[in-house]
């Protein structure tokens, strides 16, 4: 798999103004190094060590975003090496983010993980609740919501991820509409590998790509 040639070919793929997020979980600096080389200017990871790995091979030479699943405990590291979180979903989690942030004199920018599936296993807030943990995030002065994140269920046929993407994107905009103080919503973070296309036509502006950049893991 010739990660170089992946990411010329997404590149040339993706439409002008969405942001391509290469999902690198399980991947070695060596390999993240060599897609940053190729074009990549955001990294995300799933796993707090492994960004610190990385980075310390990589440096500053691309943006960081976490699209994990962030532990409390996790989130004073977190702080230090990204420059979003885009999986926050719950106040707890906002809050101990926001202490932090204030601690370095930092503002973090993050998006809100959309459980778009209603499904038990996965984190993310309900579609209902979303409104409400905004504004009540809102009011922290170090951090700043940019917009929503979804998985969506993880399904066979890509199409059948069009309903939850479109339920995300209905979110956005009426939070957009509803002009929260202290909230912009300029991102919305959807689709992965096998339904990026879905994705953008329902209104992604980042994407997160992993396998296409990178092979299937081993």
């Amino acid at each position: 798999m010739n990660i170089r040639e992946n990411v010329k070919k997404l590149l040339n793929e993706i439409p002008k103004g969405i942001e391509l997020v290469a999902a690198a979980k399980t991947r070695t600096p060596e390999e993240v190094l060599e897609a940053i080389e190729a074009g990549i200017r955001i990294v995300g990871e799933n796993y707090v060590q492994e960004a610190i790995r990385a980075r310390d091979v990589v440096g500053n030479r691309a943006r960081w975003h976490f699209i994990g699943h962030l532990q409390k405990n996790k989130v004073k590291k977190a702080v230090s090496i990204f420059d979003m979180i885009e999986t926050v979903d719950s106040f707890e989690l906002a809050e101990e983010i926001d202490k932090y942030c204030k601690r370095v004199g930092k503002v973090m920018p993050v998006l809100i993980e959309v459980n778009s599936g209603r499904e038990p296993q996965k984190f993310g807030v309900m579609p209902e609740e979303t409104e409400g943990l905004i504004r009540a995030i809102s009011r922290f002065d170090n951090i700043k919501v940019m917009g929503l994140m979804t998985m969506g269920p993880r399904f066979g046929d890509p199409e059948e991820s069009r309903p939850y993407f479109r339920e995300t994107k209905r979110i956005f905009d009426n939070l957009k509409k509803a002009h929260i103080p202290n909230v912009e919503m300029r991102y919305l973070s959807m689709g992965m590998s096998n339904s990026y296309h879905i994705a953008i036509e329902e209104g992604a502006n980042i994407v997160r790509i992993g396998t296409k950049i990178f092979g299937e893991r081993r």
